[in-house]
């Protein structure tokens, strides 16, 4: 390690040390008992189930200067109001009418791009951490991984008030690490169905069932602020159930590819963040997979 490095690493540490308990979770040191633990039943949670969560993993004043600077943006967030089907893709006349691509559900929901995050954030901190990216990546058990080249999809926070609800999904993504921030005081309960396709099969009639209200094989997911979350979105069917009364569903959602330059395409990103950049049109066919997404 050159002392440039040794610099660097010492700097990342230092930072991470102030968002993450790294007294109880010590990812700086993978060869430490109780992360070589940590990752172990991550890995085999996610297997299982697509999931993995882990309490308390921020710090609280972390956590609160995560809140605070969320509701300071909030009069910045894309405010989503449509219907869309959980590809994200436009209507295809030509499937079946009991395709899920013709199942629509309305969408409100809010996200503060990460193009307008301040680059101090705590969340940033965490996200562009190379301590933070290997420990991900340990607990996938996959590396290299990357952080996302999506300009505004990389980190952002997705934001749900009261009233709210965002419907049944799969993400653009291929690994979610979402940070809990503020919790509503009912609802925005988090469901998802695991492993629900692959890269191979889209696994049409599994989907059917679940957007239909098929709960087996339906997970809710206990999710409270300074809680961490890693998550196989691409290949779950996942969504947030309506939010009601006071606070709010605030989510940090830190995301990771095995691909280097892969970005949403435009139609999602338009549909989620708002409008496209020339990178997604740019990059629109450089996908991770076949998948109809």
């Amino acid at each position: 390690m050159t002392a440039t490095t040794q610099k660097d690493y010492a700097q990342q540490l230092e930072r991470l040390a102030q968002i993450v308990d790294l007294d109880k979770y010590p990812i700086h040191d993978l060869e430490h008992p109780v992360t070589q633990e940590l990752v172990a039943r991550c890995r085999e949670q996610l297997d299982d189930i697509g999931c993995s969560v882990i309490a308390d993993f921020v710090r609280p004043e972390a956590q609160e200067r995560m809140r605070l600077e969320a509701r300071r943006l909030l009069p910045c967030i894309f405010r989503s109001e449509q219907e869309h089907n959980p590809y994200m893709t436009k209507k295809d006349d030509q499937l079946s009418n009991d395709h899920p691509n013709h199942y629509l559900q309305r969408r409100t929901a809010g996200f503060v791009n990460t193009d307008i995050i301040p680059e101090d954030s705590d969340m940033l901190g965490m996200y562009d951490n190379d301590i933070m990216t290997r420990f991900v990546g340990e607990c996938l058990g996959i590396w290299p991984i990357y952080t996302w080249a999506d300009p505004l999809a990389r980190c952002p926070y997705g934001i749900l008030e009261d009233g709210d609800y965002f419907p049944w999904h799969f993400d653009g993504n291929e690994f979610t690490v979402s940070v809990s921030v503020e919790q509503p005081a009912e609802g925005g309960i988090f469901e998802y169905a695991p492993n629900i396709r692959t890269k191979e099969d889209e696994n049409i009639e599994a989907v059917k069932r679940v957007l239909n209200g098929d709960k087996e094989g339906v997970y809710e997911l206990e999710w409270k602020p300074g809680y961490l979350q890693l998550f196989k979105g691409r290949y779950a069917l996942h969504r947030v159930q309506k939010v009601k009364g006071p606070g709010a569903w605030i989510t940090a959602l830190p995301t990771y590819m095995t691909d280097p330059d892969t970005v949403n395409r435009p139609e999602h990103s338009k549909q989620f963040y708002g409008r496209a950049l020339p990178v997604h049109f740019e990059r629109e066919a450089n996908r991770p997979d076949t998948l109809l997404d």
